[in-house]
C-alpha cells in the first residue's frame, strides 16, 4: 500500500472557449505576492507568531526564497496601523513590502503587481508557513508550459490546506481588478478571474493522491499548535524540509493527520458569500 509521500503529479485542465482569452506572451518578470496581516478575526497576530524563535511570517518568506523560479517577492500589508509591525520585520528580511486597502485585498493587490511591473503574478497568502518552494516551482512549471491564464493547485484540491498556490497573468488581475463588484471578489483576489472558464484559459495542478483532507493552515490554535509540532520535529533535523518530509512525519505519526481537522477548508470565502447574498436580498 502507497504512503501518503507516495506522490505523482496529474493535471485536469479547463480551457476557456472564448476568443478573448489571452495569448501567453513573453515571461518578463514573475512576482511573488505574499499578502499578510496582522488582524486576523481568528487568530489575531498569527502572521508574527514565534515559530522556534521568529515569526511565522518570516519562516515562510525563508521558504519562499528557495524557489528557483520565483523573480521578486513582495509583502503586500495594509495601511492599518496595525500592520506597521509586518512593514518593520520586511525591512528586517530585506524584503519588499507594499501597503494598501486593508478590505480591499483585490485593489491592494492590483497595485502592488502594477509598482512592480510584474507580467505574471504568483499568489500566496501569509498563513501557509509550509509552503513548499518546489511545488510553487511545479505549479509555475505547469503555467507556463500549459499556456494558462490563470494556474492553480487549489480550484479542485488535492494538496494539502496550506500548499495553495496560484499564478496568472497581470491582464487578468488588471481585468478583475477593474470589473469585480462582489465584496467576495474584492476581499478574495483571485475570485473573479477563475469563475469565469469561458474568459480565460484555467488550468488545476493536481496530486495524484487526495490529501485535501490534511489541514497545513493557520487560521485557529489547533493549526498553530500543529505546525509548531512540524518545525520543532523537521527544522532541526533539515531546516529545508519540504512537502514529501511532512508527509512521511505524518505517515508516521497518524495522529497528527486528525489533530486540527475539525475546521472547514476556505471558511473565510464561505463567510463572504454568504455577505454577498445577505447583500443582495436588501436590494
Amino acid at each position: 500500500m502507497p504512503e501518503i509521500g507516495d506522490r505523482l503529479v496529474a493535471v485536469l485542465v479547463c480551457t476557456g472557449d472564448n476568443p478573448e482569452s489571452f495569448a501567453l506572451g513573453q515571461f518578463e518578470m514573475i512576482l511573488a505576492i505574499l499578502q499578510a496581516r496582522v488582524s486576523s478575526s481568528r487568530l489575531p497576530g498569527k502572521v508574527l507568531k514565534p515559530l522556534l524563535g521568529e515569526p511565522m511570517l518570516a519562516r515562510q518568506i525563508e521558504r519562499v526564497k528557495r524557489s528557483r523560479s520565483i523573480e521578486r517577492l513582495v509583502v503586500a500589508t495594509s495601511n492599518d496601523a496595525s500592520d506597521d509591525l509586518i512593514e518593520e520585520l520586511c525591512d528586517k528580511l530585506e524584503v519588499d513590502c507594499f501597503r494598501g486597502s486593508l478590505d480591499d485585498v483585490l485593489d491592494r493587490f492590483y497595485h502592488a503587481a502594477k509598482a512592480h511591473a510584474a507580467t505574471d503574478i504568483v499568489r500566496l497568502t501569509g498563513d501557509c508557513p509550509l509552503i513548499d518552494p518546489e511545488v510553487i516551482d511545479e505549479v509555475i512549471q505547469f503555467y507556463r508550459t500549459g499556456e494558462y491564464d490563470y494556474a492553480s493547485n487549489t480550484l479542485e484540491p488535492t494538496f494539502p490546506d496550506g500548499l495553495d498556490i496560484e499564478v496568472f497573468r497581470f491582464e487578468c488581475l488588471e481585468q478583475a481588478w477593474r470589473e469585480a463588484k462582489l465584496s467576495s471578489e474584492r476581499e478574495h483576489v483571485t475570485l473573479a478571474i477563475h469563475r469565469h472558464p469561458e474568459r480565460y484559459k484555467l488550468g488545476m495542478l493536481k496530486n495524484e493522491r487526495d490529501l485535501s483532507a490534511l489541514r497545513w493552515t493557520v487560521d485557529e490554535p489547533d493549526d498553530y499548535e500543529l505546525i509548531t509540532k512540524f518545525y520543532e520535529a523537521l527544522y532541526p533535523v533539515n531546516p529545508e524540509f519540504g512537502f514529501e518530509d511532512i508527509v512521511r512525519h505524518v505517515d508516521a505519526n497518524p495522529e497528527l493527520m486528525t489533530f486540527n481537522t475539525g475546521h472547514r477548508r476556505n471558511e473565510g470565502l464561505e463567510k463572504s458569500l454568504v455577505q454577498d447574498d445577505n447583500s443582495s436580498e436588501k436590494k
